[in-house]
């Protein structure tokens, strides 16, 4: 059972014992079940967010995320053009731990809701482009992983191979693949401080001069130094803004271009289908290896005759034209109503899309309803919320000795409405001029979608369940 808002603000001031709670509300997620989480108003002012893992998988998790936000000290954060949570504290719940860190405002975008041009798109690349120009003593100091461009290589040929062994892999796909891993121009590349595979979703906007423009960065489990591409793989699941975040991403980099990196992130992409497949398989179970193959086979269809490793790479040539693309039109205006400080954006950014069916339903993250939305098109993610509600010292000294299975949450509410607070981690949908927008204030596509496209995509969602299994 979920823990409620008031369980986890009793763990606040066991974590932070010199100050007190006087109003909590629930944080919602959007997760199948993994962290619980909530946010606590303190007696000084301050609005912090706590979280717990709800599932074993997840503690792991939580305890990168902990050393990564100790790895990033003050110097560190000074590098960096938008904001990052500080960690305020760490307490004891049962059997697991929770974890205390600021309330960072702002909302979030996903990817495949990502416009082109100046704004959202091009903040992003340039965000992406500071965190890798980080130094990688950051990382090295505080003992996180590090990886050279061969033991990146080694470790997707290990993939592909576990992949083949299941049996169950296209050989059009495992040939492919091999042909990417055999190309030695597509990994000479330099290693970077990565995120690790965060996606669009990872980052919070707020409205700078009426331009979305990112200010915080959620995900950080994932610190470590490796190839810059892995942050670059989402990309597939922007096709309007992939552009422009990749033109403002070279514009913004310190380094020489590579060549290739584009060419890796697809790559990465397309393995977060193996990844699952050879995850059903470890695990035993029959109904996630179906489900894996019909998404491989699917994928093998989408990019059949096609090649990750073309002859043509980025020069130094393309690399200046890019910088000239960077759009410098400006954004339009959007509603800022829905704010977030989530937690967990890789499983609650899966937003059912509009006027797309059958394969969306079977792309759902586990533990979500077939649909991941109502009838009308707006999401469950921003709907799983609570009002901030007023509690006492007594209160709080009860819940600390009360069963947690005797805690009930609040339910849900229901309908269309999401409420209009900032504590929603609904992405919302940055609207282009001329666009048309549906009731639920989404992007309302008016064109289709080819098979390739739809398949490059589809390796986001696949990367969801595999998570939240």
């Amino acid at each position: 059972m979920a823990r409620s808002p008031l369980t986890l603000a009793a763990s606040v001031t066991s974590a932070l014992p010199r100050v007190g709670v006087v109003g909590v509300g629930a944080l919602t997620e959007g997760s199948t079940g993994r962290y619980d989480a909530a946010v606590a108003e303190l007696d000084d002012g301050r609005r912090v967010v706590v979280r717990v893992p709800a599932d074993p998988s997840a503690g792991p998790e939580l305890a990168a995320e902990v050393r990564a936000l100790r790895a990033l000290t003050p110097g560190v954060r000074g590098l960096l053009p938008f904001r990052a949570p500080d960690l305020l504290g760490e307490a004891g719940l049962g059997d697991t731990r929770v974890v205390v860190v600021d309330f960072l405002p702002g909302y979030r975008v996903d990817a495949a809701h990502l416009p082109p041009g100046r704004g959202a798109a091009t903040s992003l690349g340039a965000a992406l482009a500071a965190v890798h120009a980080l130094p990688h003593s950051i990382v090295k100091a505080e003992g996180l992983p590090a990886r050279t461009p061969q033991q990146v290589r080694a470790d997707v040929i290990r993939l592909i191979d576990r992949a083949v062994a299941t049996r169950r892999l296209p050989m059009s796909l495992a040939h492919r693949w091999h042909r990417a891993a055999d190309a030695d121009e597509l990994w000479r590349f330099e290693s970077a401080v990565v995120l690790g595979g965060a996606g669009a979703a990872s980052f919070l906007f707020e409205d700078l001069d009426g331009v979305p423009t990112v200010t915080g960065l959620l995900e950080w489990h994932g610190l470590s130094v490796g190839d810059p591409a892995t942050d670059l793989q989402w990309l597939a699941s922007a096709p309007d803004a992939a552009d422009d975040v990749y033109a403002a991403y070279v514009a913004g980099s310190g380094r020489a271009p590579d060549a290739r990196a584009r060419e890796r992130a697809r790559l990465y992409a397309e393995l977060e289908f193996a990844k699952w497949l050879v995850h059903g398989h470890d695990a035993d179970r029959d109904d996630i290896v179906a489900d894996a193959v019909e998404l491989l086979e699917s994928l093998a269809a989408g990019v059949a005759g096609d090649e990750i490793v073309t002859d043509a790479a980025l020069d130094v040539d393309d690399a200046i034209a890019l910088l000239d693309r960077v759009p410098g039109a400006a954004a339009p205006a959007i509603d800022t109503s829905m704010h977030t400080d989530a937690y967990d954006p890789d499983e609650l950014a899966q937003w059912v899309r509009d006027d797309e069916g059958g394969r969306d339903e079977d792309l759902a993250p586990s533990g979500a309803d077939s649909s991941g939305a109502d009838s009308s098109g707006a999401g469950t993610h921003g709907t799983a919320m609570s009002d901030t509600q007023e509690i006492t010292s007594d209160d709080l000294a009860a819940l600390r000795s009360a069963p947690e299975r005797g805690v009930q949450p609040s339910p849900p509410p229901t309908g269309d409405a999401r409420p209009a607070d900032d504590v929603s981690t609904a992405p919302i949908t940055l609207p282009r001029a001329g666009e048309a927008e549906g009731s639920s204030g989404r992007r309302v596509d008016n064109g289709g979608t080819d098979a390739a496209a739809e398949a490059e995509r589809a390796s986001e969602a696949a990367l969801r369940r595999w998570l939240a299994d």
